[in-house]
């Protein structure tokens, strides 16, 4: 009997460290999740400088080549997830950058609240006549002047895109914070079941305008993007932890770069 107790108690101390471990394995296990956020590939639409919102147009070859540029860019950073908007740009994008950084297999989940803007009647017009349109109703003598505002002031984006939901005339175009609700709302969404899938690197596709709309006060510390076009295949880093999001870098065109040369471009 005396025998067994004290196996007993062996037993009970020998479990007592694994349990322990376990535990502490548990509560220091790091859920971040860390979000590339990429431009699409130039589209036919952008090389005709039409207004690109929700109407589509797939990648031209220069497109398709700097999305692979990007993949190759990455080939170092192992995606866990991928998501793009559900619009045909962003789609071809994610599945072009995965399939050259080698995870041909990986699935994309389209999120359609990560579209680009919608502009309405401006949608397929030319992007001088929208943008002029917007100058000329917020008192600017031209498309130019306002963009120069817009550099020392990139609050003024908003205005720009509340304008062109007041002047276009179909009466579905969005306004900036319509935009950034649902774009938020969305990044959060992924965020958070990535996070409880114990987090890692998260590939997500989406659109110039969007994306600066998106990640325009989402930093918890009030850190803000920098002002200026967003090249196409450009990223943005964030990190999502603890609830908290952080805006690591925006616009970010050295991973396309790398993968340029790495490709011997």
């Amino acid at each position: 009997m005396k025998k067994i107790q004290i196996l007993l108690v062996a037993t009970l101390l020998a479990l007592v460290p694994s349990a322990f471990a376990q535990k502490k394995s548990t509560d220091t296990k790091d859920n971040t999740v860390v979000m590339y956020i990429a431009r699409h590939g130039k589209t036919i639409l952008n090389t005709m400088d039409r207004v690109q919102g929700w109407a589509d147009a797939p990648l031209t070859p220069p497109g398709v080549e700097v999305a692979e540029f990007l993949g190759v860019g990455l080939q170092d950073v192992p995606f866990k997830a991928a998501y793009s908007s559900d619009l045909g740009r962003a789609r071809q994008t994610a599945r072009i950058v995965l399939d050259a950084k080698g995870q041909t297999n990986m699935t994309i989940t389209e999120v359609p609240q990560i579209r680009e803007t919608n502009f309405g009647s401006y949608e397929g017009e030319f992007n001088p006549k929208m943008w002029n349109d917007a100058a000329l109703y917020l008192h600017y003598k031209s498309y130019k002047e306002m963009m120069a505002a817009m550099e020392k002031d990139p609050g003024l984006l908003k205005d720009m895109v509340d304008t062109f939901k007041a002047l276009e005339t179909l009466g579905i175009g969005e306004d900036y914070n319509q935009v950034k609700a649902r774009g938020q709302k969305a990044l959060r969404e992924i965020a958070e079941k990535e996070a409880a899938n114990g987090g890692g690197n998260i590939l997500v596709v989406g659109h110039g305008m969007s994306i600066g709309i998106f990640l325009s006060d989402i930093d918890s510390s009030g850190k803000k993007p920098d002002a200026g076009h967003m090249g196409n295949a450009a990223v943005c880093k964030v990190i999502y932890k603890d609830g908290k999001f952080s805006l690591e870098s925006f616009g970010d065109m050295s991973y396309v770069e790398k993968g340029k040369k790495l490709s011997g471009k």
